[in-house]
């Protein structure tokens, strides 16, 4: 009734996340599948997060189109084609999966860039943007060990998340787009890898859960997901008879839980699991933990006004900020690379507008014709 309730009466405005998923969910569906676990993720309340996060997400995604999938995927006939372009991305079944994990295709992309004669230089942090007018001449890198190497260039990406990207211009930018920079926000991101004997929760013939990633909506628990790395690719756990589980938190690096050592995750990590009733603590045989900084850029604190930084650094012609944290939006990995393949269209073809990046993931007919 909920559903139906808010077809008939839709929020007219959709000022939050809230309004955006009670329009195309109803209010209980609302508050059982999406507020709880996304309060986890950002960290504040879902009227304060802007409504452009789920339009950029989810935007394709409601009630009626879930149900509309599943009756064509019992009654009707499914696509075979892999590239399911008629799917809405969040209801994608299956997927082309590297064997060794994500991390295995940009290892391979490495070594074409190598065979080609290109250079990578690993471990160096950019500093400073040095500049001439409105084009970017080189950039100022520190190692590990404290050494500092310029690198001079005819075309810059940017991947550096805004705050320190504006920072690290050798011209100060003006006052208002500093204060938008400083004003961006993150969340950072910690995944504790767990290896146990077993999952107290089976599949009805007693075989291990076919998911891949679970949802963890109770409030009670800080756990947001839950990743079964076993059923991503077989090739990710050298022992089939265990279970390599990955539990994802969201958090500030300032939370008490970032500052925990990585003994502390892995018990914290593993009494949650217990909690949920997933697995019992004893069954434990391993762990890692990973710390990701600013893995999410914030639809909150300055962002409202983000034109104003993206209208600043568009002026450096031969500057093109790419990716999740370069441009700070929260695109997927595939719109991610997508911006890069614009800019690089764009410097074949001898443009130096950035229009063509930032229209990645806000105009369909754009993702139709890639």
């Amino acid at each position: 009734f909920s559903y139906l309730s808010s077809r008939l009466f839709p929020i007219k405005q959709e000022k939050s996340l809230r309004d955006f998923l009670v329009n195309r969910f109803g209010s209980e569906l609302y508050l059982t599948f999406f507020k709880s676990y996304t309060e986890k993720v950002w960290g504040v309340p879902c009227e304060e997060i802007s409504a452009e996060w789920g339009a950029q997400r989810i935007k394709g995604l409601s009630l009626t189109a879930a149900v509309k999938h599943f009756l064509k995927k019992t009654f009707g006939r499914t696509e075979g084609d892999i590239e399911q372009k008629k799917t809405e991305t969040s209801l994608i079944e299956q997927f082309l999966y590297p064997k060794f994990g994500p991390g295995q295709l940009w290892e391979y992309v490495a070594g074409l860039v190598q065979q080609g004669g290109g250079e990578l230089h690993m471990g160096w942090r950019a500093v400073k943007i040095n500049t001439e007018g409105d084009r970017v001449v080189s950039v100022e890198a520190v190692n590990r060990a404290g050494e500092r190497q310029t690198f001079a260039g005819d075309h810059f990406f940017s991947t550096v998340p805004v705050r320190e990207l504006v920072h690290s211009l050798d011209v100060a930018p003006p006052v208002n787009v500093v204060e938008v920079a400083d004003g961006l926000q993150y969340r950072d991101f910690i995944t504790i890898g767990l290896l146990v004997d077993k999952l107290q929760q089976t599949e009805p013939d007693g075989s291990l859960l076919k998911d891949t990633w679970i949802y963890i909506q109770e409030p009670d628990v800080q756990i947001g997901r839950l990743q079964i790395f076993n059923n991503w690719s077989p090739y990710l756990v050298a022992d089939p008879s265990k279970v390599w589980l990955g539990l994802e938190y969201f958090c500030y690096d300032t939370d008490p839980l970032w500052k925990m050592s990585d003994e502390e995750l892995k018990a914290f990590g593993a009494m949650e699991l217990e909690k949920i009733g997933m697995i019992r603590r004893e069954h434990v045989r391993d762990g890692h933990v990973v710390r990701v900084p600013k893995t999410y850029p914030a639809y909150f604190g300055t962002y409202g006004r983000f034109d104003e930084i993206r209208r600043y650094m568009d002026r450096y012609e031969n500057l093109f900020l790419v990716g999740r944290n370069g441009m700070h939006k929260y695109n997927n990995q595939d719109h991610s690379m997508l911006t890069a393949m614009a800019a690089v269209d764009a410097i074949l073809a001898g443009e130096t507008s950035k229009n063509s990046l930032w229209d990645v993931n806000t105009e369909q007919e754009y993702h139709e014709e890639k």
